[in-house]
């Protein structure tokens, strides 16, 4: 029997790179996932800010633009698609792309990843004595975002409910590639050596 291999492409590095990518990878041969990283702590200020202005916003655009020129392909390939792309709104993302996706026609299954977002309890957060964990600061009176950095187990998750196409908040980097390889591989949270070799392709 040979050896079982999980094609991931990776599609976006950060928020800005080549719009191109997912096309060429998708095309260039069988792929079983495509994934986009586009999340660093800049790019969620700015996506704070975004939605600080329009609540329906604070996420990435861009994502919801490349998936829709692609939906047909995605659909065609069975290629699965995850994405840190909801930013500071990910069931705004995911509600954009379920949008597209039924009106181009396909059954493509979105699933968004929360939990991530805290900024609801800015106050029980503040109450709680937490500080910034170099200087010691005290919490801000005035936040813009909250967010815990999630890992691949709801990921991994959302894939074995059957989703097409995963969106997420803030998760660590790795966990868009480890989320599908605990998936296809049947990996457990306890599978140390082969989280971290999944780590490291992340």
């Amino acid at each position: 029997m040979g050896e079982r291999i999980v094609r991931i492409g990776g599609a976006a590095a950060f928020w800005g790179d080549s719009e191109e990518g997912a096309a060429q990878l998708l095309r260039s041969g069988p792929l079983d996932y495509l994934v986009f990283d586009y999340l660093s702590e800049i790019t969620m200020s700015i996506l704070a800010r975004l939605r600080a202005r329009d609540p329906t916003g604070g996420y990435v655009p861009d994502f919801v633009a490349i998936v829709g020129r692609l939906l047909p392909e995605i659909a065609r390939s069975g290629c699965k698609l995850v994405a840190n792309a909801g930013g500071v709104n990910a069931r705004a993302c995911g509600a954009a792309i379920a949008k597209l996706a039924a009106e181009a026609g396909t059954r493509l299954k979105v699933a968004v990843v929360l939990g991530d977002d805290l900024l609801a309890r800015s106050d029980e957060l503040k109450s709680a004595g937490v500080r910034e964990m170099f200087s010691g600061a005290a919490y801000p009176a005035k936040v813009m975002s909250a967010n815990a950095y999630l890992g691949a187990t709801p990921i991994a998750a959302a894939l074995a409910a059957g989703a097409d196409i995963v969106v997420t908040g803030r998760v660590v980097d790795s966990a868009i590639v480890l989320g599908p390889l605990m998936h296809e591989f049947g990996w457990r949270a306890n599978d140390y050596q082969r989280l971290a070799a999944g780590s490291l392709a992340g």
